[in-house]
């Protein structure tokens, strides 16, 4: 934990100097971003909102839908598709895309499927999870939509399951990110299907396509796309020393390009951020006074532990803000949210944690309610 406890009424500004400025960084791909996986603290981000073809990227989100049918019941692992005609013309080898190498008609289990999405990008897996779980593509498509609008995916469309080109399949780079972290915070039990290397199918062995799963640097997932529109692209989240990055980019001219500026973003994100505990959950970070209370203050502690992403021996100055709506007025029940801890970086986007009470405070007897009126009256706050 940093070494301090905010003790502070209103509002109040604490500057941290550390020691040097943190270098600028640049992409080579169109569109990037880096994002710490347990805060959500973007620590780099070039055009991460312009809307842009995602390519096989995108199927993540089939990927997420199918793993919400399975923790909803909806399907199981076993579970078996039928490989319909369509799903095996467009999808399959002789359609000269990304396949898993399904035959038609045949049935195929859940996790199998999945294995050929992740894995091997199969266009004919997506296609027939798409037709399994909702009946046709089209309408998986526009199931996809909707749940990516649920999760506050807000630049994101889809016309298919597979990322194949389409003017109206669009995401950005921070949708992709969000989609990431999603996966990896809520779906650990099948996340470790992001890591695996090779998949053997009707005889056909494939490796993963994700260059950083051979690069020695923690690296377990998640997506790799590329077609002519979109140029080559990757979603890739990796882990050290306890700490997880997720990388998004997306445009780059060859596969080679790609894994050096995956593998540099990546290494920016771990070398020039940490992460430290700022405040413990039992911390004090405030003292309120309370009006009509059986006693005058209360004190705020965070609602749990408040880790923040700063500079690794940058030079930055640390703004940190408590702010709440006054007057707060008793009764008060412990837990209750009473007000907000702001952290501000240059370069970072603000780190937040809400402030609750730390104890019960009952309302005060009718005279002391009295004299609490009439000195707010008199001296505000």
């Amino acid at each position: 934990m940093l070494p301090f406890v905010l003790r502070f009424t209103f509002i109040v500004c604490l500057i941290v100097g550390i020691t040097s400025p943190v270098r600028a960084f640049e992409s080579a791909a169109d569109y990037a971003l880096v994002m710490d996986a347990e805060t959500g603290v973007v620590l780099f981000e070039k055009n991460a909102d312009a809307p842009m073809s995602p390519a096989s990227m995108s199927k993540l989100m089939t990927v997420l839908m199918v793993f919400e049918a399975l923790r909803d019941g909806v399907v199981e692992p076993d579970t078996k598709f039928r490989v319909s005609d369509d799903a095996w013309r467009r999808g399959g080898s002789a359609s000269g895309g990304s396949t898993m190498f399904l035959n038609a008609r045949s049935k195929v289990s859940v996790l199998d499927l999945l294995r050929g999405v992740v894995v091997q990008s199969g266009n004919d897996a997506c296609i027939a999870l798409a037709e399994g779980l909702a009946g046709s593509e089209d309408i998986f498509a526009e199931l996809m939509t909707e749940r990516a609008i649920e999760l506050g995916l807000k630049n994101s469309s889809f016309a298919n399951a597979t990322g194949l080109p389409d003017p109206s399949h669009k995401m950005t780079a921070r949708d992709l990110a969000l989609l990431a972290r999603i996966i990896i915070q809520d779906y650990s039990t099948y996340y470790s299907l992001f890591s695996e290397r090779a998949f053997t199918w009707n005889g056909i062995r494939q490796n993963n396509r994700n260059p950083l799963l051979y690069a020695d640097i923690g690296a377990d997932g998640l997506k790799t796309g590329h077609t002519k529109e979109s140029g080559y692209g990757l979603v890739a989240s990796a882990e050290q020393g306890g700490r997880r990055l997720i990388v998004v980019l997306n445009g780059l001219t060859s596969k080679r390009a790609r894994a050096a500026e995956a593998r540099k973003m990546m290494n920016y994100g771990f070398r020039s951020f940490t992460s430290e505990v700022l405040v413990d959950s039992d911390d004090v970070v405030s003292e309120l006074a309370v009006w009509h209370g059986a006693q005058g203050t209360v004190s705020l502690v965070p609602d749990r532990l408040f880790k923040v992403v700063v500079p690794r021996g940058g030079m930055r100055r640390m703004a940190a803000t408590v702010t709440y709506e006054k007057p707060v007025l008793a009764p008060i029940k412990k837990g209750d949210k009473l007000g907000m801890l702001r952290i501000t970086l240059p370069g970072l986007m603000p780190q937040e944690m809400p402030l609750v009470a730390a104890e019960d405070v009952a309302r005060g007897n009718m005279v002391s309610r009295a004299f609490d009126g009439l000195g707010y009256l008199l001296f505000g706050d």
